[in-house]
């Protein structure tokens, strides 16, 4: 099973930076990788994400922020619906996840007669952080800083799970939240 992490932000505005923090603490981490998982900090190269995709992965799991209404630092595991329709926005600069997979579609079949994203990628998770600060700044604010480490606790049940082959609940989402 080939699994991607990509953490997923800008560092630049505050919270947003979440998903890249959790990638570098797994990066820090090689050995704590499982053998077919890949960690990538994406940060806000949308189009560098969906071109790596095209590699071809059973699973995405995108570590980013999601705005759901919880308290600041509330992590939840989202699915997104790959049937489900998507704009692809291209700024290659800032584009969100769900423009991403549906750049993604489209590279896939313009690649591969007749292939969709769903070929390339199986399934894609969303483990996400509630954001307390997404304005312009460094730093994590202290319930989303005080997140990491268990986000990076989380992806690892998550990858022992999907490594094992048991399956498991996430919240259906037609699109990926940010």
């Amino acid at each position: 099973m080939r699994i991607l992490v990509a953490g997923v932000g800008n560092v630049l505005c505050s919270d947003d930076g979440f998903g890249p923090e959790v990638a570098a603490r797994l990066l820090a981490r090689p050995a704590e990788v499982p053998a077919g998982v890949e960690v990538v900090d994406v940060g806000i190269r949308g189009l560098h994400l969906a071109y790596r995709l095209l590699d071809g992965y059973d699973v995405l799991l995108i570590v980013d922020v999601t705005r759901r209404g919880a308290s600041p630092g509330e992590l939840c595991l989202l699915e997104h619906d790959l049937a489900a329709p998507a704009e692809a926005d291209l700024d290659p600069h800032g584009m969100s996840p769900d423009a991403v997979l549906a750049l993604l579609d489209g590279l896939a079949r313009d690649t591969a007669a007749g292939a969709g994203a769903r070929d390339v990628v199986g399934r894609v998770l969303v483990l996400g952080c509630e954001p307390a600060v997404l304005d312009p700044g460094m730093g994590l604010s202290p319930p989303v800083h005080a997140a990491v480490d268990e986000a990076v606790a989380a992806v690892g049940r998550v990858l022992a799970r999907l490594l094992a082959g048991q399956d498991f609940e996430a919240t259906r989402k037609e699109g990926v939240a940010r």
